[in-house]
């Protein structure tokens, strides 16, 4: 199993609505220095870390360099190498250094966009059970769709890092983080 940290504490943020990008009302959640990934081979540290926390639909690539949102389920993005300087919550949002080692949670909604990165950037996305991952723009029209669809996305039973018992399934369970 891939070492992560014991004491890891999640940073958390909650972006708004900005009338084209919805975000979520439960927070974004980012894992600094979550996962060991200095070895031969860390983009399979990182798959089996999020198989093993029944995180699938995986892939590897970056993250795209136009604004985005996915509006029918919640993402992992796990760094296997590199860094890369990345806006999240839309146009309003806030820039983050995203490093190797790392991991950004995104809830269904949350608008992305890579603005610079390292040649060597390399990102693990996953998803939890469930639908599949659609790319939104942020267009009147997809915002529409997407207030209708994102309250329907349920959160994980597991937290794509730290398990069942991990911060995420806490921080997005919540009574009060309602969508």
């Amino acid at each position: 199993m891939p070492v992560v940290s014991a004491d890891l504490k999640p940073l958390t943020f909650v972006f708004e609505d900005d009338g084209l990008v919805p975000n979520n009302r439960i927070p974004f959640v980012v894992y600094k220095g979550a996962i060991d990934v200095n070895n031969d081979h860390p983009e399979r540290t990182i798959e089996k870390l999020f198989d093993a926390n029944g995180w699938g639909d995986m892939w590897r690539n970056g993250v795209y360099d136009f604004l985005h949102y996915h509006a029918t389920v919640h993402e992992a993005l796990g760094i296997a190498r590199g860094h890369a300087r990345v806006r999240f919550g839309g146009d309003a949002g806030k820039e983050f250094t995203i490093a190797a080692g790392d991991v950004a949670i995104l809830p269904a909604g949350t608008g992305h966009q890579c603005l610079s990165a390292s040649p060597d950037f390399s990102v693990i996305g996953a998803y939890p059970p469930g639908e599949k991952m659609h790319v939104m723009r942020p267009t009147p029209e997809n915002h529409a769709k997407a207030i209708k669809t994102i309250p329907q996305v349920r959160p994980p039973a597991s937290d794509p890092v730290m398990g069942q018992d991990g911060p995420l399934v806490r921080l997005w369970s919540r009574p009060d983080q309602k969508q």
